[in-house]
């Protein structure tokens, strides 16, 4: 669906959120205080009224709450708030998993696939067959736009660097000593 003005209105806001959090890291210990608990505050108020929306729509029942959380889910600017405030609908598996079969048609037509082992932890770890490395670029961004609370992908048996989510690691490794790192 092509951004329209709003979204892009919604995406200035965003940044510039960003912004201010950085000008703030720099304020004196107490304005910055101040600011983490009004942001913490509306975070809890704003996370409280969805929860209450959510549970209004779901008391309607499955057969008209089911459609709307659909919607809702797929909508990337709600989905995004629900997962702030740990009210998404869909668990950060199921998401992955969804997330995976919007990037397959391309790794087809690349030679390739990609399996999903498991999610633990906030950590995604994946099997790559056949050239599905060559769009690995695509796999990442579609799993941090379903999941933006990863914490690291890790692919089976290759040595990965997946921008900003944990450095360097070898995911084979890791299975050998059966823990996380």
């Amino acid at each position: 669906m092509p951004e329209t003005s709003q979204d892009h209105e919604l995406r200035a806001a965003g940044d510039r959120i960003e912004i201010l959090m950085g000008e703030l890291a720099a304020a004196s210990p107490a304005v910055r205080g101040k600011a983490e608990e009004l942001v913490r505050l509306l975070m809890r108020l704003y996370g409280a009224g969805l929860e209450r929306i959510l549970t209004a729509v779901d008391d309607a029942g499955q057969a008209a709450a089911g459609p709307i959380f659909a919607r809702l889910a797929a909508d990337d600017l709600v989905a995004s708030l629900l997962v702030l405030h740990d009210l998404h609908p869909l668990d950060l598996e199921t998401r992955v998993a969804r997330a995976l079969e919007q990037v397959r048609p391309s790794l087809g037509s690349q030679g390739g696939d990609v399996k999903l082992l498991g999610v633990e932890d906030g950590v995604v770890l994946l099997h790559l067959e056949g050239k599905a490395s060559a769009v690995k670029p695509s796999i990442e961004k579609a799993i941090k736009e379903a999941a933006p609370e990863i914490v690291r992908i890790e692919v089976e048996g290759a040595l990965v660097q997946i921008g900003g989510l944990g450095g360097l690691r070898s995911a084979a490794k890791t299975s050998a000593r059966g823990g996380s790192a």
